[in-house]
């Protein structure tokens, strides 16, 4: 048995929107590819995705974002988990979010972000690779 420990990912549904399947389907994903997951379910504010991410002690929080609410929710969440002290958790996502907007959440912190369509191994080799990076001995 590997003494590694396992990547451990909040999966969140921020705000009234409420298509989870996309959530699902990656929260499912991250658990085959041997993550722990907590899922938090639908309708969540920021500030519940970051106590449930603090008190779960995660690596990464991963946001399913299709409302719109993209430019605030994912700079909220990135703010909150900063004033934690939380900085070192990830926190990644997807959703329906326009090319200038990645470019300028990525620009106030958060990582890579998914479109519509992505294949769940392309997220399980990024959060993989940003661990090993960030957890280099």
């Amino acid at each position: 048995m590997s003494d590694e420990r396992k990547i451990r990912v909040l999966v969140a549904k921020p705000g009234l929107d409420g298509h989870d399947r996309g959530a699902k389907v990656i929260a499912s994903a991250f658990r085959d590819a041997g993550f722990e997951v907590v899922y938090t379910g639908l309708h969540q504010t920021p500030e519940m995705i970051v106590n449930a991410a603090v008190q779960e002690d995660v690596d990464v929080v991963a946001m399913s974002v299709l409302s719109g609410a993209h430019m605030t929710l994912f700079p909220r969440v990135k703010g909150l988990l900063d004033e934690a002290g939380a900085d070192h958790m990830l926190l990644t996502g997807g959703g329906i979010i326009p090319e200038d907007d990645v470019d300028e959440l990525e620009k106030r912190g958060v990582g890579r972000l998914f479109g519509p369509g992505t294949s769940t191994s392309d997220a399980i080799a990024y959060v993989n690779e940003w661990f090993a990076t960030t957890h280099a001995n």
